[in-house]
Formats: C-alpha cells, structure tokens, sequence
C-alpha cells in the first residue's frame, strides 16, 4: 500500500507520537508499504531510508493558529497525490484516518480540573480556560475535525476515549475503532538487568529488601504526583516503601510538599531521565494516579518489565489489566486512603512476586506488532471500501 502520515513535528527524541510515528513507518516500511511523511520537521536519521518525505511549511506564531494552518496546508499538499490510504494525527484533518493519541481535546479539558482537589479551584481554572483564546481555537479544531461534511474513520486506543466521542459529539461506539497503543517489548530486554539493579539501587541509597514505587511523568500535577505524595503520608510509619519520582526536573514544589506532609525521607527526586530503563529495573511497581491519559505507555513499558502497576479509570491503559493479579485501578486520586491501600498491597513482597509474572503475561498479550497488525487490517479494509466506492 500507499501510505501517508501527517503530523507536523516527527523528530522521536522527544518521545510520544512522535516516536510512535518513526516506529509505525518503520514497520511498514519492513513490509514493502510506500511511506509517504508530511511534516513541518522531522528527524531523517530516524526514519526509514525509503522514506518519501514532503516539507509542509507553517509560520510557528502565533501557537493556537498553528494547527489550523498546518493542516490547511496538509490538505493542499494532499490534493494531487495518490495515496491508498492518509492518517492524520492529532489536530488536523482531511485524511482517510484520524488517529488522535492525545484523545480528545473536550475530554482532556474537562480532566484536566480534576486534579484540582475542590470546586473553587476547579471554578477558577474553568474561567481562566475559558478566556484562553488557545482552548477556544482547539475546540472549534475538534468539531472542524470530527463534525465536518468529509468525516474520517476514527482510530482510538482506549474504549475510553472511545466513550468520551459519544459522550461530547454523539459519535456512536460502532463509527469509532479501538487499536489499544503498543510498545516494543525489545526495548526492555537486558543481560545485565540484576546489575543494573543493584547499581541503580545504590545510587537511590534503597537497599535490595526495600520496596520502591516508581512514578514517570512530565506532567506532575497532572498525573497525580500530589495525591501520591498525600498518600504516602498515610502510610504507618513501620512500612519501608519508596517512592521514585522520574520526569520533570523542577520539582521544588513537590520537595516542599513531601516535606510538609513528613514524607521527604521516603522520596527520591531524580529529574529528567532521557532512558529511564534502569529505574523500571530497579523498581517494584508502578504508581501512575493520572487525571487523564488516553493510553498511557509509561503503564506498558512497566508491564512490560514485569511491573505491577496502579493507576485510575481515568487511564485508557487500565482496560489492559486483569486486577487485582497485575495491578490496581482506583476510582478517584485524590482519594488518599483509597490509594495508600493500594501502596501497602504491592509493599507485601508475596503479593509482589506473583503480580510481576502477571505483569509479564499481560504485556505479552499486546506488542507493538500485535498493534501494527490491527491497524493495517483497517488500513487495508479502508483501501478495499474506497476501491469498491
């Protein structure tokens, strides 16, 4: 097949869609499929060889008009060609496929005052989104998106988001496809994982019999870094666990916090880690309380590397757990004794043991290959309904 993929960024060191982009175009590329990229940037040593590239120019200022200005000129550049099938990711449109792995924009703005803990602040930020000229362009993007007179097939990778299109547009369950998001499981293979261990280990002065959650994220406030911390205060005093915090490297104010609620000496602070594999290594579980995360693939790499995980039904990757064997799904973060529950669970290294094997079982269940397949069976079915049309 002739494939296009337009995403106006696909420079993959900075991780998410836009290495998930380089990854898809990698292996169809591996299959003999015709990759055709429309981007404004990209990364060439990242791609494959084969791939045709097509520079979509956009003025980068003002932000909220950039969207619409790179898939206007999406679409021209896409008049002519002749491709099978065209997939669109996250705000554009007029391709065959729209595959939004951000979710929507209605239902993210919506989580994202759930991580407030009260109604006032909640209220506030409502009022401050809403004379935010950025949210105002991205919600009549959406509907331009998803509400037009061409309409895309939808590809999601959570039945939760899948709902969250009922929900906000009227989109029926049956016009959207869930492609549940994927990683490569070959990333997380070591020959040296018990050193890598220990080594990671010492330099987080934890010692081997401690328990240690792990929590990765950019985003804190979002993914629930807070409540985490709130609920580690709850914890009785005898029980040993640790808690890692990888992602962001300004964290002064979650130091302060740890601080306040008598928790600093249980936490570890480590910044920005541009490979955190050895901090899955050498960690017990994962801890992800997210507000909002269509899919998230710190949940998969965990699994991955035989990582129980807890996180909330506002996670899309929470529908790939069997609990309690691989991990915990609780109802609310900001639900303090719901979640340091769910800690001292996972502290019991019994209960840890057989967790890991499920990890591993459940990881193995869906890979990036089993996702690619999925999604070039709807490619192809896309390709043969135009063809008979």
């Amino acid at each position: 097949m002739d494939i296009a993929l337009c995403y106006e960024s696909v420079l993959p060191a900075r991780g998410g869609a836009e290495t998930y982009i380089a990854d898809l175009a990698r292996r169809l590329a591996q299959d003999g499929h015709a990759v055709h990229l429309y981007a404004a940037r990209w990364d060439t040593n990242a791609l494959p060889a084969a791939t045709h590239f097509h520079r979509v120019e956009v003025p980068q200022w003002p932000r909220f008009l950039r969207p619409w200005r790179f898939a206007t000129a999406c679409i021209r550049a896409l008049q002519h060609a002749r491709h099978d099938v065209s997939i669109g990711f996250d705000k554009t449109w007029g391709q065959d496929v729209l595959y939004p792995q951000g979710g929507l924009h209605a239902a993210s703005a919506v989580h994202n005052l759930y991580k407030y803990p009260d109604m006032f602040t909640r209220t506030l930020a409502a009022v401050g989104k809403w004379l935010d000229p950025a949210a105002w362009s991205f919600a009549w993007l959406e509907r331009r998106q998803y509400l037009g007179d061409q309409r895309p097939l939808v590809v999601v990778n959570s039945a939760m988001v899948r709902r969250h299109f009922e929900e906000f547009y009227g989109i029926p369950a049956e016009s959207v496809r869930v492609v549940h998001s994927a990683i490569d499981p070959g990333r997380f293979v070591a020959d040296d994982r018990l050193k890598r261990r220990q080594d990671e280990r010492q330099r987080w002065a934890v010692t081997s019999e401690e328990p240690v959650a792990l929590f990765v994220a950019m985003n804190y406030r979002l993914k629930g870094l807070a409540p985490l911390l709130k609920a580690f205060a709850l914890l009785p005093p005898q029980q040993p666990l640790k808690l890692v915090v990888v992602g962001h490297p300004n964290v002064g104010r979650y130091q302060r916090q740890a601080q306040r609620w008598g928790v600093a000496d249980r936490v570890r602070f480590l910044g920005h880690r541009a490979d955190p594999r050895d901090c899955y290594f050498a960690a017990d579980f994962l801890v992800h309380p997210t507000f909002y995360d269509p899919c998230s693939l710190v949940v998969l790499e965990a699994l991955a590397c035989g990582l129980p995980v807890i996180t909330s039904r506002y996670n899309g990757a929470s529908e790939l757990l069997s609990p309690p064997k691989d991990g915990l799904v609780i109802n609310d973060p900001h639900n303090a004794a719901e979640l340091a529950a769910a800690l001292v669970h996972f502290s019991d290294p019994a209960v840890r043991r057989e967790a890991a094997r499920a990890a591993r079982q459940t990881a193995s269940k869906w890979t990036f290959e089993h996702h690619y397949q999925a999604l070039l069976r709807i490619f192809q079915e896309l390709r043969h309904t135009q063809q008979a049309a």
